[in-house]
């Protein structure tokens, strides 16, 4: 039994997902971790830079992610678009102007695609104007149209000609991408399109979509398309007829030379039509030695613009975040990364309330009183503590705060070996994960690191040359502080390893993911 999985499926996939990331009632946070990818370990092998391996999607290594996270910032609603392919006005180049009835029967004319988002039936020019192609020239006698010359510049709501060329093409202006977005998600694949369309009340968006509402305006149909020109057609131009079929108040005038139908002119699009076939009665079918054939061209939804993710084929989302130390100490800079993900719905450390801040740290700290050495990223941090060794990797520090971030994973509790469930000798007291205590056994590193923690100190700011105030934006009880969300809470739903990144104080980076769905 053959079976598919419509485009309208995942469009209305990429729509849900956006409305369920700017849900009130949700929390998504684009977040990095793994910083030290090429150590000894459960998760990590010493060429994941130069072979980086795909990540797997099991419970298992979800809550490894979830132990090696770091830093996290907030999904908003300016911070989400969906996309669309995009596609350069290039003069000179065919365009395919939009069909309802592209498949593997009735590909289209110059990309060979069997379905109407694979085609090139839209543009974007140089002012980041879209629009979609009413009409390229074409016809059953020559069915890829023409060369685009003139680039479409004009934002008028009804098709129109885009210059004085003469190159058959009708272009329906759509929307003009904003220059905020351009910033956050133009990249060399994809357009943007705005949120909210259905309900934006930005003024251009509102007389586009409402233009394109056929209950309203009985606009729907824009194009009937010479398939066949016939022969024996009563001559004569500007003939008027009806567009039947199963909506209503279609109407086309017709042009008939030499007894062909020559040119074909929507003057009524009706509204509420799935098909249509015009009506040739009235110009002498019945003496018609040839049959033409007109194909009423049917927009998507109610007209052309009323639902632009339908027209467009909106199946992909972009995600977008921005680390930098400008606002928050969350995103330490002595720190590195090499996984990038979402997570939906962390809790707040110590309950099971939604955490909602802007941005979360998702390592445990340490403030010391001095260092010996500076700390290296990946360092295997240990401490006697309360029944036996606490244990954890240095994820970022702070020379001026003289604070270390760390994470705790199963790598420093497994098989030191195989780093599996294999028994070995001294597993009762290595096997279990213990905290670091406020207490004066110094924590060492096995890479000459060398500390006690300022059991003195309970705060969320420092001032540690008296002139200087500083947040580290997390709260320290007695020199040590938890995580800002519980580190097994959430859903992980996106994943991507990547070759490390270190950070450094003059860079930042901004995260573009691009899902599709």
């Amino acid at each position: 039994m053959a079976a598919i999985v419509t485009d309208q499926f995942r469009i209305l996939n990429a729509s849900n997902f956006v409305d369920n990331v700017t849900d009130s009632n949700n929390s998504y946070y684009v977040f990095v971790g793994l910083s030290n990818p090429t150590t000894s370990g459960f998760g990590r092998k010493t060429d994941f830079n130069t072979d980086t391996p795909s990540p797997i999607d099991s419970f298992d290594y979800m809550n490894f992610v979830g132990d090696n996270m770091s830093f996290g910032k907030k999904v908003t609603s300016d911070n989400i678009r969906r996309l669309v392919r995009k596609i350069t006005w290039a003069r000179g180049t065919k365009y395919e102007m939009y069909r309802h009835d592209y498949s593997n029967e009735n590909k289209s004319p110059t990309t060979g695609s069997s379905r109407l988002y694979d085609a090139n039936y839209y543009v974007m020019n140089s002012d980041f104007k879209v629009y979609v192609c009413i009409d390229n020239g074409s016809s059953g006698i020559s069915s890829t149209g023409n060369a685009s010359l003139d680039e479409p510049t004009f934002t008028d709501l009804e098709p129109s000609k885009a210059g004085t060329s003469g190159d058959g093409y009708l272009w329906k202006y759509l929307f003009t991408v904003s220059p905020s977005d351009i910033i956050k998600f133009d990249s060399t694949d994809f357009i943007s399109v705005s949120n909210n369309w259905s309900s934006s009340s930005d003024a251009q968006i509102e007389a586009v979509r409402n233009n394109g509402d056929s209950d309203v305006n009985n606009n729907q149909i824009k194009k009937v398309y010479i398939d066949n020109q016939g022969n024996g057609y009563t001559n004569g131009t500007g003939q008027e007829v009806a567009i039947l079929g199963d909506g209503s108040g279609g109407k086309v005038v017709i042009d008939v030379v030499n007894n062909k139908i020559t040119n074909a002119v929507v003057s009524s699009g009706g509204k509420g039509y799935t098909y249509g076939i015009v009506d040739l009665g009235a110009i002498g079918n019945t003496s018609a030695s040839v049959k033409a054939k007109l194909i009423p061209i049917i927009p998507p939804s109610k007209g052309h613009g009323h639902d632009i993710y339908k027209e467009l084929g909106s199946d992909r989302v972009l995600v977008f975040a921005r680390f930098d130390t400008s606002t928050t100490n969350d995103f330490p800079v002595n720190t590195s990364f090499s996984q990038i993900g979402i997570l939906k719905n962390p809790t707040s450390i110590g309950s099971t309330n939604l955490f909602t801040d802007p941005t979360f740290s998702s390592v445990g700290a340490l403030k010391f009183t001095s260092f010996n050495v500076e700390p290296k990223v990946g360092e295997i941090l240990s401490q006697n503590v309360t029944g036996g060794t606490a244990k954890g990797f240095v994820a970022a520090f702070d020379n001026e705060t003289k604070v270390v971030k760390f994470v705790q994973d199963r790598s420093n509790t497994l098989n030191p070996s195989s780093f599996d469930a294999t028994d070995y000798v001294g597993v009762s007291t290595f096997s279990q994960v213990l905290a670091f205590e406020s207490n004066s056994n110094s924590v060492a590193g096995n890479q000459g690191f060398n500390a006690t923690i300022d059991t003195g100190f309970t705060g969320v700011s420092t001032n540690p040359t008296g002139t200087k105030l500083i947040s580290l934006d997390t709260q320290f009880t007695q020199g040590i502080a938890n995580p800002e969300i519980n580190k097994k809470s959430g859903d992980i739903v996106y994943l991507d390893n990547r070759p490390l990144i270190s950070r450094n104080a003059r860079q930042k980076e901004d995260v573009k993911i691009i899902l599709e769905f």
